[in-house]
């Protein structure tokens, strides 16, 4: 039997190749995030290995709230400079060195921060003593070596013009500062650091630019012969202030990747997760192919069953079938996975996540998980069509047009479908019911319910064709014709073909149109939110929308004629019952600039806040039942705990606040956080939005390239840039299950173009003309598109509710724009799918068609 498998696929290369490419796309997806991630995991272990390597123990700031050295630079306090020479004195140290690490951006010909794809702009300092430690080399030029002096990696000095010996400018804690560049550098290991740039000054130069004279924040320790990085590590510990740690290079090189792979492990399961839509996506048109297969090779099962075969052995030809084609497919979508794991980077580079690069990492375990995904999942769509092939009566061989008898339990078929429907809506309601769960408990539910949904309707779908399809197809009668009215007619033939064609779309568009309707709520509560507190006339921000700005920009506009108010919002993290929550400082003035909504308190809440003040949302207080007059106690990350009071409590709005959970004054805020930057900045100025005025604005920032100004619609513009960029990102990854379902609808048309050959070639024996056949061909797929619209899109409308119910998304907006133009792109996509097979009909020649058995 498995002679004549394999024989049988050889004598159908094609179906084969249409079965298979569902499969391949859903794996290469799969491939390709594991090829992705794990090169950027291999490149971020790399930096921090080849940053470490020459240190046996490594002294750097502790971050009280992350209980690590990674975070930010602003978030992890420095060490006294004076440390370094008490651990240059411990007998076990052979070397030490001292450095600052920060965040600086370059200024490019342009006048503009160079940036790309949001990431930072690194800062360091170089000692020639220090030189061991120095995971940096020379690519041109020397190290600098006069506080004027700077280096930048190679990179950027390649894409942005940049010279030894040519000037560039800096900003960092205040305007822009000008250096000659004196040399540029690379660091070893890694091909790219992705969209990062890199600034080295000298030691002086670093501690002056961040505001940090008289501090370091890392030292670096090499052990003398005979002392263990441990034995190191324990005569280090006991020299250190609180707010300190030491480990060894290795653990230090350990911990820091660390940090990086908890986000690069949900970037990997966020990308997986549009693999397994992929491939659930596929399962369909698998199942769907090979019962279409199983059906036109009827009287080839019968005559195996005349001949002797048994059941199971049919059985087993279907499902050594299968599995040909899922190790065929699997490996094949292996290796196309490389070429998506670039394509992946290229697309996250240009939605603005650019991360580093080495060599491409393709791991056993990609090998082994693609390899299994695809199989399995290829096997268990084959289940049922194998099944079916089983009930094959050795009596069809004989007979013309025999097709398969239907399944003993064919008549439960509305019931099973109800039956799954309410399982599924049973899972559903406890996401959305069930408050004593976590949200992740919730959305697991009501992604699992969603999973189960679709195939309940799938299942139902048969059912409803015919009604929808004189619905749907009423207007390829007016538009097509005879034509038109046959493509009617053959959608209705095989109800429960037609359906599972459709289903597959149906998921594709159903995901598409969630994610536009949750958007399209977000951002209408968003800009509610903007309109209910956005009372200032200008506020300024990073030139990227989310990153802090220095408060010396603020500092500026307040020298300018007019300005009346300028009020900025800091933003830092905190720890409170437990939890790290978020900090936010404000100024006394900004109800001025910023409308509150109080609950308790009022509007001189903000200027009556002192050094031990503080303000929260109703929710939070509700929370953690606090009033006004509560005692509230918020660790900072220095290490340093807040006694707070509270004075006052507000209602937030829906679309979000300004605010953290809790707010302090920002005179407190700058005392115990470092480097205290504006997350906002919101200004009046007389005579409001004016064109003067925005002028006068913009010259006074113009030492400021890292800011810019906005009025209130451009700040809602802006701020929205990002749910938009994460939108685009989501309806192209989803895109790829379209992609399979097209397949889906290629392969039925051109099975049943195949199965209706005879058909066919009597239609043009009567007078159809070649384009009178592949308008036919078309309107069925057309019909077939719009039935998974259908489907689709009612249904992610409803997900859409149930998710936002689940997560508390008071606001509900149906985009009818949006959807729409999912109607026209599903009626393109059945053009699209129709072209291979319409043409394949087109050609067909009549004597042979009417001969064809």
């Amino acid at each position: 039997m498995t002679r004549v498998a394999l024989r049988g696929m050889l004598g159908r290369k094609l179906r084969v190749v249409l079965t298979a490419i569902a499969i391949v796309l859903g794996v290469a997806m799969v491939s390709g995030t594991y090829i992705l991630t794990d090169t950027i995991k291999s490149a971020f272990a790399t930096v921090f290995t080849q940053a470490y390597k020459n240190a046996d123990a490594v002294i750097s700031g502790k971050n009280a709230i992350n209980n690590n050295a990674s975070g930010n630079a602003g978030a992890v306090p420095s060490l006294p400079a004076s440390l370094l020479a008490e651990v240059r004195r411990l007998p076990g140290v052979a070397q030490a060195g001292g450095g600052v690490s920060d965040s600086a951006q370059l200024i490019g010909h342009d006048g503009k921060v160079i940036s790309r794809g949001g990431a930072p702009g690194l800062a360091f300092s170089y000692t020639q003593a220090n030189q061991r430690f120095n995971p940096l080399s020379l690519a041109s030029g020397s190290w600098p070596s006069a506080p004027g002096e700077v280096d930048i990696d190679a990179a950027t000095a390649s894409k942005d013009g940049f010279a030894v010996g040519s000037e560039v400018g800096v900003i960092a804690r205040g305007p822009v500062q000008r250096f000659r560049i004196a040399g540029t550098v690379k660091f070893a290991g890694v091909s790219s650091l992705g969209g990062a740039t890199m600034a080295v000054f000298t030691l002086p130069a670093a501690q002056q630019i961040f505001h940090k004279q008289g501090k370091l924040d890392t030292i670096e320790i090499a052990a003398r012969p005979g002392t263990t990085p441990r034995q190191l590590v324990g005569e280090i510990r006991p020299l250190l202030p609180h707010d300190a740690q030491v480990r060894t290079g290795q653990s230090q090189a350990q911990q820091a990747t660390k940090d990086t792979s908890g986000f690069l492990d949900t970037f990997q399961s966020f990308l997986l997760a549009f693999g397994g839509i992929a491939l659930f996506v596929g399962s369909f048109v698998i199942a769907n192919t090979m019962s279409i297969t199983i059906a036109q090779r009827t009287r080839e099962l019968a005559t195996l069953r005349t001949l002797g075969a048994t059941r199971r052995q049919v059985l087993a030809s279907v499902m050594i079938e299968a599995l040909v084609i899922g190790i065929l497919a699997s490996v094949a979508g292996l290796f196309v996975g490389l070429g998506l794991a670039k394509g992946l980077n290229a697309l996250l580079v240009s939605f603005g996540i650019d991360l580093p690069q080495t060599s491409t990492v393709f791991a056993t375990r990609t090998v082994v998980i693609s390899l299994l995904v695809g199989i399995i999942v290829t096997l268990a769509a084959a289940i049922r069509p194998a099944v079916r092939s089983t009930r094959v009566p050795p009596i069809a061989a004989v007979r013309e047009g025999a097709v398969l008898p239907p399944s003993r339990f064919a008549r439960f078929g509305l019931y099973a479908a109800v039956a799954t429907i309410a399982v599924a809506l049973a899972l559903l309601l406890v996401g959305l019911l069930a408050t004593s769960l976590s949200s992740t408990q919730r959305l697991l539910g009501i992604g699992i319910g969603a999973a189960i949904l679709f195939i309940g309707v799938s299942m139902l779908a048969p059912k409803l064709v015919p009604a929808l399809v004189r619905v749907l197809g009423w207007p390829a009668t007016k538009l097509g014709g005879g034509a038109g009215k046959l493509a009617r007619g053959n959608s209705v033939r095989n109800p429960a073909r037609t359906a599972s064609t459709a289903s597959a779309l149906m998921i594709g568009l159903a995901l598409v149109t969630f994610v536009g309707v949750l958007a399209a709520g977000l951002r209408s509560r968003f800009e509610s939110s903007v309109n209910q507190v956005f009372v200032a006339n200008y506020a300024v921000t990073a030139t990227n929308n989310f990153s802090p700005i220095s408060d010396a920009s603020a500092n500026a506009l307040r020298r300018v004629v007019g300005v009346e108010v300028v009020s900025g919002v800091r933003a830092g993290d905190g720890r409170a019952f437990g939890s790290t929550i978020n900090v936010t400082g404000v100024d006394p003035d900004v109800n001025r600039v910023i409308r509150v909504k109080w609950t308790a308190g009022g509007s001189q809440t903000p200027a009556r806040l002192g050094n031990g003040g503080a303000f929260v949302s109703n929710t939070y207080a509700s929370k953690h039942h606090l009033h006004v007059g509560s005692p509230l106690s918020v660790e900072t990350p220095s290490g340093a705990t807040l006694p707070l009071t509270l004075r006052g409590v507000f209602t937030a709005p829906k679309g979000g606040s300004p605010f953290g959970d809790v707010t302090i004054s920002t005179t407190r805020f700058d005392s115990v956080y470092q480097n205290p930057q504006n997350l906002y900045t919101f200004l009046d100025v007389q005579g409001g939005v004016t064109r003067s005025n925005s002028q006068r604005l913009n010259a006074a920032l113009s030492g400021f390239p890292d800011a810019k100004l906005q009025t209130k619609a451009q700040f809602k513009s802006n701020q929205l840039q990002g749910l938009t960029m994460l939108l685009n990102l989501l309806y192209v990854l989803l895109s790829l299950s379209i992609v399979v379902s097209l397949f889906g609808i290629v392969n039925t048309l051109v099975l049943t173009v195949f199965e209706r050959t005879r058909e066919l070639g009597m239609l043009r024996a009567v007078g159809m003309t070649r384009r009178q056949v592949r308008r036919m061909i078309r309107h069925e797929s057309i019909v077939t598109a719009l039935l998974g619209a259908t489907f689709g899109i009612p249904l992610g409308v409803a997900l859409a509710l149930m998710v936002g119910v689940a997560l508390n998304f008071a606001a509900f907006t149906i985009p009818w724009g949006t959807l729409v133009v999912f109607v026209i792109a599903a009626i393109l996509a059945g053009i699209v799918a129709a072209i291979l097979p319409a043409r394949r009909a087109g050609r067909l020649n009549v004597l042979e068609a009417l001969s064809y058995e």
